[in-house]
Formats: C-alpha cells, sequence, structure tokens
C-alpha cells in the first residue's frame, strides 16, 4: 500500500505580476505557504517511508532562496511571472531532480499566496 508523505515551508517575498490589469501589477509582498506531497510504497526496517527530515531540508533550502527577494528578479523563476502556478511547478521540479533517486518520489506542490488563494501543480 502506497504512502502519502507531507512537509510545509514557507517563505516572505515581493513581486510584480507583468501583464496583470490591476492593482497586482504594483509590487506587493506575501507570506507564502508551501506544501509538498510525496508518496513512497514501503517502509523500512524502522517503519519509515523517506525521513521528514530530509524532505524538509530539501523543501527549504529550495524555498530559501525565494525568501525576502524580490521574486520578479529571482533567477529561480527563469524570467517567469512570479505567480502561484509558475512556483508550485517550478518547487516541484526543484524536489524532483533533488530527490530522483529517493524512496520516495514527489507527487504534487501547492503554493499559496494568501489564507484563500493557492495553486497546486502535479505530473
Amino acid at each position: 500500500m502506497p504512502y502519502e508523505l507531507s512537509i510545509e515551508s514557507g517563505f516572505a517575498a515581493a513581486h510584480a505580476l507583468r501583464g496583470y490589469e490591476g492593482e497586482c501589477e504594483r509590487v506587493h509582498g506575501h507570506n507564502f505557504r508551501v506544501i509538498a506531497r510525496f508518496t513512497a510504497d514501503g517502509l523500512d526496517d524502522v517503519g519509515i517511508a523517506f525521513d521528514f527530515k530530509e524532505l524538509s531540508a530539501g523543501l527549504d533550502e529550495i524555498t530559501g532562496r525565494l525568501d525576502h527577494t524580490d521574486l520578479s528578479e529571482n533567477d529561480f523563476l527563469e524570467g517567469r511571472n512570479a505567480t502561484a502556478e509558475n512556483l508550485a511547478e517550478l518547487i516541484y521540479k526543484a524536489l524532483a531532480a533533488r530527490f530522483a533517486d529517493a524512496p520516495a518520489e514527489v507527487r504534487s506542490v501547492t503554493v499559496y499566496e494568501s489564507a484563500r488563494y493557492g495553486a497546486t501543480y502535479y505530473e
């Protein structure tokens, strides 16, 4: 039976949505919340699918690159608009690369820019 593991991180950052007509085209900030979900098919001898500390360190490393930056100028976004959708996709892909050989596989990443608004990316 497969297991799903969830870890959470966050970061504070500014951004401006280029090409957006409305107040979000101006520089503003969010306290982003990121939830990454992983799947694993089995458990080790201790009864662990994959160490939460390792998963958390990987996600924290990525969100650390975003924390207290202007996302509109952050190289992590590869020139894309700093939307929750783009952030979710890029964080997903960074996690998938980091844990490519791990016993747990990234399933989805959700990025919340507020308590009401979030976007999820999965493949």
